[in-house]
């Protein structure tokens, strides 16, 4: 009698987790509508129903935001390093500018050209010095994210979550883009519902 009873809760389970999935599977399909055609062409039945699947158990869903939380972290930091660097430069000019005042004011009169192309050489080296840091700094920040974005993108693999693999093709990234948002968006609608739910 125990396995006829395990036999039917399974039974039901099955049933209720295709029920989720057509759900998922739905609302999907509906939000893709809302993508431009180019990339609706490109999001497939099969490719739907198999991140809906991936969604079934909410871990996804969970990775998902995890992810998030991680990428505005790390875009906060790195925003506050640019800010930092910004400042030090700031100080670095204003110190210049003192610097720079304070000898032409004891500088006798016949020598205040030379102690100016002195000081134009010296302003034009530091000018110099300030852009190769912040050509260094916005270097360094794209290539945090860009290996934030591969991590994102080898994590959601692993997670089996369809459409995703580390890639650099700007067409393919948009498309990944694009399935974030729907993952993103059928999140809302959970948490709208009280649960992950539709």
């Amino acid at each position: 009698m125990e396995r006829c009873s395990g036999a039917l809760e399974e039974a039901a389970d099955g049933a209720r987790q295709q029920e989720r999935h057509y759900q998922l599977l739905s609302a999907l399909q509906g939000l893709v509508k809302e993508l431009p055609s180019s990339f609706q062409q490109r999001l497939s039945y099969t490719t739907l129903s198999d991140l809906a699947l991936a969604l079934l158990d909410g871990t996804v869903f969970e990775i998902v935001q995890g992810l998030l939380e991680i990428q505005h972290l790390t875009e906060k930091s790195l925003y506050n390093q640019r800010l930092r660097l910004q400042n030090e430069h700031r100080v670095l000019r204003q110190a210049l500018r003192q610097k720079h005042q304070e000898a032409q004011q004891a500088c006798r009169p016949h020598n205040l050209h030379v102690l100016q192309a002195a000081q134009q050489r010296e302003l034009e080296a530091v000018e110099h010095r300030i852009r190769e840091e912040q050509r260094a700094m916005d270097q360094k920040i794209v290539l945090e994210l860009d290996r934030k974005v591969a991590d994102q993108q080898s994590t959601l693999e692993k997670a089996g979550v369809a459409g995703f693999y580390v890639t650099t093709n700007p067409q393919e990234l948009t498309l990944q883009m694009n399935l974030l948002e729907l993952i993103r968006k059928l999140q809302q609608r959970g948490r709208q519902a009280g649960k992950v739910a539709l």
